[in-house]
């Protein structure tokens, strides 16, 4: 690693430094270093191997395994549509279609302004006030397409 790639993350140092002792150090530190720098890039996650003593394989495995980890930058917002069973009963695919167009980009992309990033996930837990979006990491529940549009346009 290049002097400029290394002091590029210096925090990242101190993040490891400070869990390096304990066992099962991997999560929090991602957790942390996540916060710190918005996303694991690849020479975040290599800091973070040699830091811990893991291979980088083994914090890549980690960081793509869990969705709350990004490798890639996100948004300032987060939208996370819940694809369940009962959202799709009750009519998430209005909602979801809604919140395409109103953004204009599909899952898995970020409006290129880099204020949303548009993600569909398994489930939220909130079942009882399906069809539900998460924006961060605040819920919304009983949506209409109206209302899905509506809360978007609030984050605008």
């Amino acid at each position: 690693m290049d002097r400029q790639q290394k002091d590029s993350f210096p925090d990242v140092d101190r993040i490891v430094a400070k869990h390096a002792s304990r066992e099962g150090a991997l999560l929090p530190v991602l957790r942390e270093v996540q916060d710190l720098v918005g996303y694991l890039p690849e020479a975040v996650m290599k800091r973070v191997a040699l830091g811990l003593g893991l291979s980088l394989s083994r914090v890549y495995g980690v960081a793509t395994f869990y969705s709350l980890f990004y490798t890639k930058p996100k948004g300032l917002y987060v939208v996370r549509v819940c694809e369940s069973a009962p959202c799709h009963v009750q009519g998430a695919q209005a909602v979801v279609e809604a919140i395409v167009e109103e953004l204009g980009v599909s899952f898995g992309e970020t409006t290129p302004d880099g204020r949303f990033t548009l993600e569909m996930v398994s489930c939220l837990g909130v079942c009882g006030v399906a069809p539900a979006v998460m924006v961060g990491d605040r819920v919304y529940g009983n949506l209409t397409p109206d209302t899905a549009v509506a809360v978007i346009r609030e984050y605008k």
